[in-house]
C-alpha cells in the first residue's frame, strides 16, 4: 500500500447488524423477468413477509411485483441498510461508490468474474475493494449465493420450506446451503437464523460472520461450510473467544489432494493442509464433523443440549444387538462406557424383569415391551449416577405402539413428555437412536418438539456425544488455560540471527543450537571446526567418546545425500580422515558448493526420534508441529499442531494425540519416555518464535526422547523476515 492510499479519509464503518439485520433493502437491478435474480430476491421478500422497506432500482420500468421502481441510487428516498446488487460484474466497482454517497451501509455481490477467475477478475476485485473502502461500504461477496435471516422475514434465495430456528449458517457453496435446507425440512424440526454466502471474502470473511452469529440472540450454533480460509489466523483467534459461549461447527472440504484442487478452482482461495486446519480449529474449541451428513444433526445437537461435563456414557436399550452396535460405535469414538454405581444396578434391578441386564449396557430384555414408561424410570435413575454424563437411549422406542399393540400410544406419548422433561431437570445430555425415526411416529414428534434429540442412525447419534463431550472438555480445560509469556529477547540471539541475514544465509545448523541453549534448551556439546588442524584442540568434554561430523554450508541442505555426514568417529586420525572424506564428498556433490567448516559433537544413545517444527503458514500463522520423527515422519505423517502461543495444556494434548503415543508410553517392555522434558521444549519453542518473528521455519528433527530427557541431533533455522532488535520488541 503507498502513501497516498494510506492517506485516503475512510468513512465510518456502519454496525455489521444493519447489513444482516437490515430494516431496508435497495435491489439493484430488478427486474420483471422471473428468471432473474433481480426478480426472485424481490419475490422472496415479498412472500416471505418482509416488514422493512423495498427499493427496487431499474431506469427502464416504473414498477416490478406492485413496488414504486427508482431510475438509480441517488433517488431512492432515504439510505438503505442494505443494497443487494444484480448487475454484471464491470458495473460493480461504480456502484458501490454511488452505495456509499447514498449512506448505504452494505452490499451483496452476485455476480462472479472477480478474483476467483484470476487476471482481469482479480484487478476487478482490487478496484471493487478500494471502492469500498473508499466509500464505507462494507461488502458481502463477490460471487456469493446471497442471504437470509429468517427472524427478519429476509430472504433473498427465494428458498421455499425454509423454516426460522437457532442454527446460523455460513456456506462457501450455495448447493450445500440447498442441501441442509431440504434436510431440515425432512427433518421437520431444524430451522435456521441467519445464512450468508460468503463468496470471495473480498471485505468480510468468516470471522466478521462469526462475530454477528455471536451476537446474534437467535443464533444458537455457528455452523461453517468452509472450502478455504483467506485469513484462518484471524478466525482462529475469533473462535477461541466465541466457543466457550456458544457451539461454533466447521466442516472443512478438500481433506483430499484433489479436493483442496477443487476448492481452489471454485472459490481462489487455498485450501491449505487439512489436518493443520482441523487441528487448529479444534485447538480453538470448534466442533469440525468429517461428514458432511453429520453437520446438521452435530449443530441440531449442539444447539440442544450445548455440552456434555464428561465423556462417559450410559447405553439404555431394548435389544441386545442395538445395544452391542452402540457400545462397539461408543468405544470406536473414543467415548467411555460408564461404570455405574451399586445403587443404581439395585434400583435398575428393581423395575426390570431378572433376565434384564443392569450392567453398562443396560438391557430391559423385554420389560418395556407391555410397559414403555420404564424407559423413562430407567433414564432417570441413570441420569442421576454421579458416575454418568449422558445417557443414550437405544432401540425402538416410538414405534411400540406401531409393533406390539395401538392401546400403548398413550403410554408411549406420556413417556415422551416424561424424557422430555427429565432433559429439562437436570443438565445431562440424553440422546435417542430409534429405529423407527424414519417413519416419524408421533411419540418421536413429540420429544422432537420437546427439544430432545432423536436420530434415526447410531453412528450419526455417537458423534453428536462426542461432540458434545468434546466441548465440554474445552470449556473445562479453558479455565485453566495459561499461555506463557514470550521469552526475554536475548542479545546474543538476536545478533546471531541478524549475522546471518547479512551474510544473506540462514543460519548454520551449530547457530541454531546455539540459539536454542541461549533460551536454556538443554543441546548436547558442539564444536565448529573451520580447518582440520583445530582437530587436536577439542574440549575434554568432546574427547574419549565417538563423534559425529556434519557438513555446515548455505548450498547444501541435504548432508547425508552429499556425503557431508560421518560417524562414529573416534581419536585424532579418525576425525582428519572424516574430515576430508567429508570435503572431498561435498566437493564431488557440488563442486562450488560454499563450505564453511564441520561440526563435530557426540553420538548419540538410540532412543525414540521425535519431531518439532515451527513454520509460518501464509492462512494461519506461526503453527507448531509436533510427531514421530526421523524418515517416519514423512512415510507415517503422524503428527499434531497447533497455532503458536501454545499452552501447556495444548503441548501435553499434542503428544497424546499422535497414533504412536503407545511408542513413547514404552512399547513391548520398553521404557516410557520423558513426556515433561518434551513439553518443556515444545513451550519453549513456541515462546521463541514469539520472542523472534524473523524465524519463518524451524526444525528439530530428530529428537531422540529418553526415559529421562531428550537430545537434539539436528536443528534448522529457516529467518527471512526483518531482525526485530530487542529494543523494539521492548518498545
Amino acid at each position: 500500500m503507498d502513501t497516498q492510499d494510506q492517506n485516503i479519509h475512510r468513512l465510518p464503518t456502519p454496525p455489521l447488524n444493519r447489513i444482516l439485520a437490515p430494516d431496508s433493502i435497495a435491489i439493484i437491478g430488478a427486474s420483471a423477468d422471473p428468471t432473474k435474480r433481480g426478480n426472485k430476491a424481490l419475490q422472496g421478500l415479498l412472500n416471505g413477509g418482509y416488514q422493512g422497506e423495498i427499493y427496487p432500482i431499474n431506469p427502464k420500468l416504473e414498477q416490478i411485483l406492485g413496488l414504486q421502481c427508482f431510475k438509480d441510487v441517488d433517488s431512492l428516498p432515504q439510505p438503505a441498510d442494505l443494497a443487494l446488487i444484480c448487475t454484471p460484474a464491470y458495473t460493480v466497482p461504480e456502484i458501490i461508490r454511488q452505495c456509499g454517497s447514498k449512506g448505504i451501509a452494505g452490499a451483496i455481490i452476485l455476480a462472479s468474474g472477480f478474483a476467483e477467475m484470476g487476471g482481469s477478475g482479480s484487478e476487478l476485485e482490487s478496484q471493487l475493494l478500494k471502492a469500498a473502502k473508499d466509500s464505507g461500504v462494507r461488502i458481502i461477496g463477490p460471487n456469493t449465493s446471497g442471504i437470509f435471516n429468517l427472524h427478519k422475514n429476509l430472504n433473498l434465495l427465494a428458498l421455499d420450506s425454509v423454516s426460522a430456528g437457532e442454527i446460523g449458517i455460513i456456506s462457501q457453496s450455495g448447493n450445500m446451503l440447498l442441501s441442509l435446507v431440504l434436510e431440515a425440512a425432512d427433518n421437520g424440526h431444524i430451522g435456521f437464523s441467519t445464512y450468508v454466502g460468503p463468496g470471495n471474502q473480498s471485505d468480510l470473511g468468516f470471522s466478521d460472520y462469526l462475530q454477528f452469529l455471536a451476537e446474534d440472540p437467535n443464533t444458537k450454533v455457528a455452523t461453517f461450510y468452509v472450502e478455504g480460509f483467506t485469513n484462518g489466523r484471524e478466525f482462529i483467534d475469533q473462535a477461541r473467544k466465541v466457543s466457550l459461549d456458544k457451539p461454533v461447527v466447521v466442516y472443512k472440504s478438500g481433506s483430499t489432494e484433489a479436493g483442496q484442487k477443487a476448492a481452489a478452482s471454485h472459490t481462489g482461495s487455498l485450501a491449505g493442509s487439512y489436518q493443520m486446519t482441523r487441528d487448529l480449529l479444534q485447538q480453538a474449541g470448534v466442533t469440525v464433523v468429517g461428514q458432511s451428513d453429520e453437520i446438521l444433526p452435530v449443530a441440531e445437537g449442539l444447539a440442544l443440549m450445548q455440552q456434555a461435563k464428561g465423556n462417559r456414557v450410559a447405553i439404555l436399550a431394548d435389544g441386545g444387538g442395538q445395544a452391542t452396535i452402540a457400545t462397539d460405535r461408543i468405544a470406536e469414538a473414543g467415548l467411555q462406557i460408564a461404570k455405574l454405581s451399586d445403587h443404581t444396578k439395585t434400583q435398575l434391578t428393581k423395575l426390570l424383569f431378572d433376565q434384564a441386564s443392569v450392567i453398562n449396557p443396560v438391557d430391559v430384555a423385554g420389560s418395556t415391551d407391555a410397559n414403555p414408561q420404564l424407559l423413562s424410570q430407567c433414564a432417570d435413575i441413570l441420569l442421576q449416577d454421579s458416575g454418568v454424563d449422558m445417557v443414550f437411549l437405544v432401540g425402538m422406542f416410538g414405534g411400540y405402539s406401531l409393533r406390539f399393540a395401538k392401546e400403548m400410544h398413550q403410554a408411549e406419548m406420556q413417556t415422551a413428555s416424561d424424557l422430555a422433561e427429565l432433559t429439562r431437570s437436570q443438565p445431562k445430555p440424553l440422546v435417542v437412536y430409534s429405529l423407527y425415526q424414519p417413519v416419524k411416529p408421533e411419540p418421536l414428534r413429540l420429544l422432537r418438539k420437546q427439544g430432545v434429540a432423536v436420530y434415526s442412525s447410531i453412528e450419526q447419534a455417537v458423534q453428536i456425544m462426542v461432540a458434545l463431550a468434546g466441548r465440554g472438555r474445552h470449556i473445562q480445560k479453558s479455565a485453566l488455560l495459561e499461555i506463557p509469556l514470550p521469552l526475554a529477547p536475548d542479545h546474543a540471539s538476536t545478533e546471531l540471527l541478524q549475522r546471518a541475514q547479512d551474510d544473506d544465509r540462514h543460519p548454520y545448523e551449530h547457530e541454531a543450537k546455539q540459539l536454542l541453549q541461549n533460551y536454556r534448551v538443554d543441546v548436547p556439546t558442539q564444536r565448529f571446526i573451520n580447518q582440520v588442524s583445530d582437530l587436536d584442540n577439542l574440549p575434554s568434554t568432546l574427547c574419549n567418546q565417538p563423534l559425529a561430523m556434519k557438513v555446515v554450508s548455505r548450498d547444501i541442505l541435504h548432508k547425508s545425500d552429499a556425503g557431508g555426514v560421518r560417524l562414529n568417529l573416534q581419536g585424532s586420525q579418525d576425525l582428519k580422515q572424516g574430515y576430508d572424506a567429508i570435503m572431498d564428498s561435498c566437493r564431488t556433490y557440488q563442486k562450488d558448493a560454499d563450505i564453511a567448516g564441520v561440526i563435530v559433537t557426540p553420538m548419540v544413545a538410540k532412543g525414540v526420534e521425535i519431531i518439532i517444527g515451527v513454520s509460518r503458514d501464509a492462512i494461519f500463522g506461526p503453527v507448531l508441529m509436533f510427531g514421530l520423527g526421523g524418515i517416519f515422519v514423512e512415510i507415517l505423517k503422524d503428527v499434531a499442531f497447533r497455532s503458536i502461543p501454545v499452552s501447556r495444556q495444548d503441548a501435553w494434548g499434542m503428544i497424546d494425540q499422535i497414533k504412536a503415543r503407545q511408542i513413547l508410553d514404552g512399547a513391548r517392555g520398553e521404557q516410557a519416555i520423558d513426556k515433561e522434558a518434551l513439553v518443556e521444549l515444545l513451550l519453549t519453542t513456541s515462546r521463541i518464535i514469539e520472542t523472534h518473528p524473523e524465524i519463518s521455519e524451524l526444525d528439530l528433527n530428530p529428537v531422540i526422547a529418553y526415559p529421562t530427557g531428550y537430545a537434539i541431533v539436528d536443528a534448522r533455522i529457516i529467518a527471512d523476515q526483518p531482525t526485530t532488535t530487542a529494543q523494539e520488541k521492548i518498545a
